[in-house]
């Protein structure tokens, strides 16, 4: 079983305005990457997946497009969050829709436990031997990335 870098998105959103890890990643330090990870899980996971998504034509840019999962050219968003006002669900939070963009690489070869896993004050990321368990509403969101969230399903 390998280590792999877990986000609970419930702990997220309950405790959190805005996330406050620390992130080293070498090429943006300034820009977190749990945010990156936070924004992917949330449209996998938490996002309803309209028919008729009222987001995607809120975007003055089109930086919105839906596939089978809600996907944002972080190029053509200008972060104005039309996009977090015109979904009805609220489930587009301003906080994860970052304006610069960076890749959460898990501190490959920089350290042991990623530097956000010891930064989060609320127990909300940790980095362990686990595996994917939708029945406990654990997904793989990337190789070494999994996340928890009470997802929203369609009947």
């Amino acid at each position: 079983m390998a280590k792999r870098l877990f986000i609970d998105l419930d702990i997220c959103d309950e405790k959190c305005k805005e996330c406050v890890v620390e992130c080293s990643y070498f090429y943006h330090p300034w820009n977190n990457g749990i945010t990156e990870l936070r924004e992917k899980a949330s449209y996998m996971l938490i996002c309803r997946k309209c028919e008729s998504p009222t987001c995607v034509p809120s975007c003055p840019e089109e930086a919105l497009k839906k596939d089978e999962v809600l996907v944002r050219s972080s190029m053509k968003c200008i972060k104005c969050h039309t996009c977090v006002l015109a979904c009805p669900f609220g489930t587009l939070h301003e906080d994860t829709v970052p304006f610069l963009r960076s890749s959460c690489d898990v501190c490959a070869g920089r350290a042991e436990v990623p530097v956000c896993v010891g930064t989060c004050p609320y127990g909300a990321l940790k980095y362990e031997e686990m595996e994917e368990n939708p029945e406990e509403g654990i997904y793989l969101i990337r190789e070494k990335v999994l996340a928890h969230a009470t997802a929203w399903k369609r009947e």
